[in-house]
């Protein structure tokens, strides 16, 4: 299939919205961003075998390149409204692309998102997807915000994308846990809610001990956590039994949770108004003066852990 037929048959989406003056077709799109906003914008590039496994069906990865930089929105607290989608294909398989275009448009859709431009070309399986989305001026989440005595927060439940990566080459993993790891949800609404509350926010997407480390440092604070706090899904604690390999939570990455500080008086409000939402936060520690972090194990003792994230160039 010759490129402009993939695109008029797979990438011209027939619902845009009406603040897309001209979309998929063009050689850019034209955008209308409403008064009173700021424009948030993210990129990420996936590629196979790096950011999902080699055997991920092409719905899923259609899904997650979407999702996560929606996630990536939903950390500064913007509502999603544009997306481009640049697609590098290693062959001619229309099956695959047509699912992959399922799972991208069905997540898009969800969140009124209007795919409005990109690019395909052949090569080494990778997607790149740029996200666009506004907030109200002066009101985007930052991760500088963290102030001594401020809570640490995290969305949802923390490791079962890095356990089911781990199973995977054992063999099979538990269903749940691989839809975490290849269904991330973006937590769009939470980030919405917490607009106002909270003090600093940042998506983990890279290990929530590194992604914490980029508040600290953006803040000039240092925090303790506490990984007897650390909210695990029913089917990490089956899989996991009593011996906890906290390096799954603290450095596995792939949870696309939102990782946030409040100050203490916010916090009761702030839970819940994330539990109204279905989307439950959990206090995991807490924000200090002294520079660094400090990581307890369930007795209290300090905990050391041998990598803090995922790095892309590890040598």
């Amino acid at each position: 299939m010759k490129e402009f037929d993939l695109i008029r048959r797979y990438f011209t989406p027939t619902d845009t919205l009406g603040d897309v003056s001209l979309g998929v077709g063009d050689d850019a799109a034209l955008l209308c961003s409403p008064p009173g906003h700021e424009l948030a914008v993210s990129v990420d590039t996936l590629v196979r075998g790096v950011h999902f496994p080699v055997d991920t069906p092409p719905e899923a990865i259609g899904h997650k390149a979407l999702a996560v930089n929606l996630s990536d929105l939903a950390a500064m607290g913007a509502t999603p409204r544009w997306v481009t989608l640049a697609l590098t294909l290693d062959g001619e398989d229309a099956a695959w692309v047509e699912a992959f275009v399922r799972g991208f448009l069905t997540l898009a859709r969800s969140h009124e998102v209007a795919l409005v431009g990109g690019d395909t070309t052949r090569g080494p399986l990778s997607i790149t997807v740029q996200a666009m989305g506004v907030v109200p001026a002066g009101t985007a989440l930052r991760r500088s915000g963290a102030r001594a005595g401020d809570a640490v927060l995290v969305t949802g439940s923390v490791g079962d994308a890095a356990l089911a990566l781990r199973e995977l080459g054992r063999g099979t993993p538990d269903p749940g846990l691989r839809a975490r790891l290849d269904r991330p949800e973006p937590r769009v609404a939470a980030g919405q809610a917490l607009r106002g509350l909270a003090s600093a926010c940042i998506d983990v997407s890279d290990g929530l001990a590194q992604d914490l480390g980029h508040i600290l440092t953006a803040s000039g604070v240092g925090a303790t956590l506490e990984t007897a706090r650390l909210p695990l899904s029913a089917a990490f604690r089956e899989v996991q039994g009593d011996a906890v390999d906290w390096g799954l939570p603290l450095a596995g990455g792939d949870d696309y949770e939102l990782l946030f500080t409040a100050p203490q008086a916010a916090v009761g409000p702030l839970c819940r108004t994330l539990d109204g939402l279905g989307c439950a936060a959990s206090v995991i520690g807490r924000i200090e003066t002294e520079p660094g972090l400090r990581i307890l194990d369930p007795q209290g003792n300090p905990l050391s852990l041998q990598r803090g994230g995922y790095t892309h160039f590890d040598s």
